[in-house]
């Protein structure tokens, strides 16, 4: 059974504290140099036999015309719950106005982005030596990530939310 997705509430705030200790270890996630409070942004989570499955964060740029997803996470290898959050996020997107969709990862989360490429986002920009440059700020970031690859780029994927653009 595919999981539920309902907007985040504030009776949620603990399973979303711990969702992103489990994958982030902080609540404060670092995307192109600046520092969100992933635990105070608007999203969604997902249920799955009323149990706490995922999660989806954002961040809408000012001026609204685009949308930054923070985070996202599923607790269950279960096919379709990222997928469905993902889905939330940009139908949220859409109902906001915005025109574009986008993300970062780190350079070493080749999972991640074959996941949303997968979903039709696409490749938009390499920010070569970010995460160096916010390591001088958060010197406890790690220095590896997936498959030992070195953590030092941020590569942002996006999904434009209107016709005719790609």
């Amino acid at each position: 059974m595919p999981p539920s997705i309902r907007p985040i509430e504030p009776r949620d705030l603990a399973e979303i504290r711990a969702e992103l200790e489990a994958h982030w270890h902080s609540h404060q996630i670092w995307s192109l140099g600046r520092c969100h409070q992933a635990d105070a942004l608007p999203g969604f989570v997902a249920e799955a036999d009323g149990v706490f499955a995922g999660l989806v964060t954002l961040n809408m740029d000012p001026g609204a015309w685009q949308c930054e997803v923070i985070t996202l996470s599923s607790r269950r290898k279960a096919p379709g719950t990222g997928a469905a959050l993902l889905a939330a996020a940009e139908r949220h997107a859409r109902e906001q106005g915005c025109r574009r969709i986008y993300l970062t990862t780190t350079n070493d989360n080749t999972a991640a982005m074959r996941f949303y490429q997968r979903h039709g986002w696409r490749l938009a920009m390499l920010h070569a030596g970010i995460v160096d440059r916010v390591r001088r700020l958060v010197p406890d970031l790690p220095l590896t990530g997936f498959d030992g690859i070195q953590i030092r780029d941020e590569v942002e994927l996006e999904r434009w939310l209107v016709d005719g653009v790609e």
